[in-house]
Parts: structure tokens; C-alpha cells; sequence
């Protein structure tokens, strides 16, 4: 069982789910981490997602797809897949569908440092935003099992990436890691067409919505949500006194 496991919402793109595994192929991910694409059942290209799993199936890759029943956004497919994943993997992340990684053993990377920061939030060079914004993320599981979620702001798409910033840089266990690539092949990058999937991320309306949820979570809400981190980080290092030897005499 690898330790790391990777969400990937998608929606119309097939033909980015077919250059995602083909990174993972290339960059030897699979010995470290597990890949799930977060689809909808009422998309359009559902098919051809079906499609490349019966053409991959038996080639002993860990990876598949999850189809809910409806669209829904980005953050809602990303936390319901990391709160039922949490128990599972140690560590979870997130890429979008035009992020492919370029560092062979980048996943094993990834883990290290997560391994050494305990609790924990990483991110590699994009070749876009690098050190200012991570458009792509892993952390560790305990994270999502304290919050209950995996993006802390209440959001739906815009500012899920700073919101988990914010929360690493006041838990001091967020780290940058330059060595690893995982491109972005966005469209704002010139790397990518701006299609309809683009255009409704950053609709004006959904975008002011986000803002100001996200505002109202940095005022209220992250200092809630790291003592709640904290409290069930400081419970898993406590002694355990009902160890044998540990407990103490009676009488």
C-alpha cells in the first residue's frame, strides 16, 4: 500500500487525464502514490474517462476513477474524496487535471518532508506561480481528520490554494520544495487553451463569492482551525499510560 494519494478533479478533459498518467508513467510516481480522478456522472466525456480505464486496467497501477452523481465544484469533489480517503493514506494532495509532474520521484520527495514535519504541507515548483502561490499541495492526513475537510476556507474554487497557505504558514509546517517540478499547464501560463472548464472557475460572480468567504475564514476561521490541528496533534504525541510498564502502580 503506497502512503500518498492524489486527487485529481476533472471534468471534459479526457484527453488531460490521459497526459496526467502518462507524467506519472514517466516520472516512476506509482512505487509512491495512488491517483484518483474526481469525475461527474453527468459529464459529456464520461465515456472516454471509462474508456481509458478498460484500456489500463491490468497494468497494475494504482489509480482509479470516482464519479459522483452530479458536477459539482472543485473543493466540494476535493474534500468528500480526502474526509472518506483520510483513514487510508497517511498523506493526501491535491493537482488539478493540467498539473503534470516532471521530477522523477518527486511523490517520494513529498513524503520525506512530510515525514519530517510530522503534520505537515508541501508544494513543488509549478513553473508558473513557484514559491508564491501552490496550485498544487500535499499534506499530511491528520490535517483533513482534525478540520473535516481538506481546503480550509468554505470556498468553491477561488483561493482553496491560498487558504491552505495560510493555515501551513500559522502552523509554521508549510514548505516550499524547489526540486520538484509539477507543472501547470495553464491557460494563463500559455500552456493551455482557455476552455469553458477555465472560463466557469473564474466567473465574476463565483469569484467575488469565494472572496468573500475566504476573507470571513482568514477573520474568523483560521485561528479555529489550528488550535483545533494542534489539539489533535498534541493528543497523538501524548504518553500512552496504559502501555505495559507505563501504567502506574496501584495500591
Amino acid at each position: 500500500m503506497v502512503d500518498l494519494l492524489v486527487i485529481v478533479p476533472i471534468r471534459s478533459r479526457p484527453h488531460n487525464a490521459r497526459k496526467v498518467l502518462a507524467a506519472w508513467d514517466e516520472t516512476g510516481a506509482w512505487d509512491d502514490a495512488a491517483l484518483v480522478f474526481v469525475a461527474d456522472a453527468d459529464d459529456p466525456q464520461i465515456a472516454q474517462y471509462r474508456r481509458i480505464a478498460a484500456e489500463r486496467s491490468g497494468d497494475g497501477k494504482h489509480w482509479w476513477i470516482v464519479e459522483l452523481p452530479e458536477w459539482q465544484p472543485m473543493v466540494p469533489k476535493l474534500d468528500q474524496t480526502a474526509v472518506r480517503e483520510a483513514g487510508r493514506f497517511p498523506a493526501l494532495a491535491f493537482m488539478g487535471d493540467d498539473h503534470l509532474p516532471r521530477t522523477r520521484g518527486w511523490a517520494r520527495v513529498f513524503l520525506g518532508t512530510l515525514a519530517e514535519l510530522g503534520t505537515g504541507i508541501v508544494y513543488g515548483d509549478d513553473l508558473h506561480r513557484g514559491e508564491s502561490l501552490a496550485t498544487h499541495w500535499a499534506m499530511t492526513a491528520d490535517i483533513v481528520r482534525a478540520l473535516g475537510r481538506m481546503v480550509p476556507a468554505p470556498v468553491r474554487h477561488q483561493f482553496s490554494d491560498r487558504s491552505v497557505m495560510d493555515l501551513g504558514r500559522a502552523l509554521g509546517c508549510l514548505r516550499y520544495l524547489p526540486q520538484v517540478v509539477v507543472e501547470h499547464m495553464h491557460y494563463a501560463a500559455g500552456k493551455a487553451v482557455k476552455d469553458e472548464i477555465y472560463a466557469a472557475g473564474n466567473r465574476q460572480r463565483g469569484f467575488e463569492a469565494d472572496e468573500r468567504a475566504y476573507e470571513e475564514w482568514l477573520r474568523d476561521g483560521l485561528g479555529r482551525d489550528v488550535a483545533a490541528i494542534r489539539a489533535v496533534t498534541e493528543r497523538a504525541n501524548e504518553p500512552d499510560h496504559d502501555r505495559e510498564g507505563d501504567r502506574p502502580a496501584s495500591g
